[in-house]
């Protein structure tokens, strides 16, 4: 017999008594996400990551020869190929992420990408984007660290190609556990 927390049971031939049971306690505010949420988490994050990235190197692509300009002006070493280099890193990078494929590694070369353009391009000095600062490729930079350091979750191709589908460690549910829920 299974006992809910705080249940009345009548005992064979006696009287009815209260039986207290310790209740799991619920998670915390300060608790990470638990399966799916957590899985949710990640996929968002590499969606939009991702994302980003990609139309950035899209841009780089469509106008690449002003790309080289610029990095010219600014002094960028070897500017037609930093300038490949940063587009093939947003391209293919973005596309990793997205995709959750490789993700360590693509989130450290974005990492590194995106700490060059802060280096090179957006002024230590300015935070905003419209006036030149470095918050857009700064957040890119951490949200790529933050995916090659955790993983890109268990809705990925990574995920797929090194477990059947179920990665362990953060954003899935426990062994034996379909919902993450602690028995």
């Amino acid at each position: 017999m299974c006992l809910q927390p705080g249940l009345l049971l009548r005992l064979p031939n006696g009287p009815i008594v209260y039986v207290h049971t310790p209740r799991r306690r619920p998670e915390r505010v300060t608790s990470p996400l638990s399966f799916p949420l957590s899985a949710l988490a990640q996929t968002i994050a590499r969606l939009l990551i991702g994302g980003v990235l990609i139309a950035h190197g899209i841009q780089k692509a469509l106008g690449f020869s002003g790309i080289v300009e610029a990095f010219t002006t600014m002094g960028i070493p070897l500017p037609t190929a930093t300038a490949a280099i940063a587009m093939s890193i947003e391209l293919v990078g973005g596309l990793a992420l997205l995709t959750g494929t490789a993700t360590t590694l693509a989130g450290l070369l974005v990492t590194v990408n995106m700490l060059g353009a802060v280096v090179f391009v957006h002024s230590p000095a300015a935070v905003f984007v419209d006036a030149g600062g470095w918050e857009l490729v700064g957040v890119l930079a951490a949200g790529a660290l933050l995916l090659a350091a955790t993983g890109p979750g268990p809705w990925s191709v990574d995920a797929l190609l090194t477990s059947g589908g179920t990665e362990p460690g953060v954003g899935t549910p426990p062994s034996g556990s379909s919902d993450g829920a602690v028995e």
